[in-house]
């Protein structure tokens, strides 16, 4: 006797429309979501080929350069040996795949909640190596990294990738788990 899986359907899934209830709020969601996913894709677009803008040319991914290793030789701070093990062709490849999966998930609206924990993740990381903040910045504690993070979590958490994204259709597909 066959048994059948019974498919998933949307209904099965808490929408952006469930806990979002204006349109225009789950519109701007979803334009922050746009924004914080083309500042991760930029980023790896400019480290892959070098278009001069943070990354020259000669620096570039394809031209032998190493995106993450040339930022973690530079950090001085209290946490400057624990990023000592990335120096090395697998923590740029590590860097470079963040980046690119961060920023492909934000701009599709898929995968959104996992977008959410490693970016919040590579942001805090930065954050660490930058420290102590330098003086004469804006602010001694928080800085633009807290607020890449905090767009990416807020993303994740009102399901921004339901408009104008992937999100229902991937609903459909993980349903509400961690791949959300």
């Amino acid at each position: 006797m066959a048994t059948t899986t019974p498919r998933r359907t949307e209904r099965d899934v808490t929408l952006q429309e469930d806990i979002i209830t204006s349109s225009a709020a789950r519109k701007t969601l979803a334009v922050g979501r746009i924004i914080i996913g083309w500042v991760f894709l930029w980023a790896f677009i400019d480290k892959l080929f070098g278009l001069g803008y943070m990354t020259p040319a000669e620096r570039a991914w394809i031209n032998g350069g190493t995106p993450a290793q040339g930022f973690i030789k530079g950090i001085e701070g209290p946490f400057s040996g624990l990023f000592q093990v990335f120096v090395n062709p697998f923590g740029d490849a590590l860097f470079m795949a963040g980046l690119l999966g961060i920023g492909v998930a934000m701009m599709t609206g898929a995968g959104l909640k996992i977008a959410a924990v490693t970016g919040s993740l590579l942001m805090l990381f930065m954050y660490m190596a930058e420290l102590p903040l330098a003086l004469g910045g804006t602010n001694p504690i928080t800085d633009s990294h807290w607020v890449e993070a905090m767009l990416l979590i807020i993303s994740a958490v009102t399901l921004s990738g339901d408009t104008w994204g992937l999100g229902k259709w991937w609903a459909g597909k993980v349903g509400n788990s961690w791949l959300r």
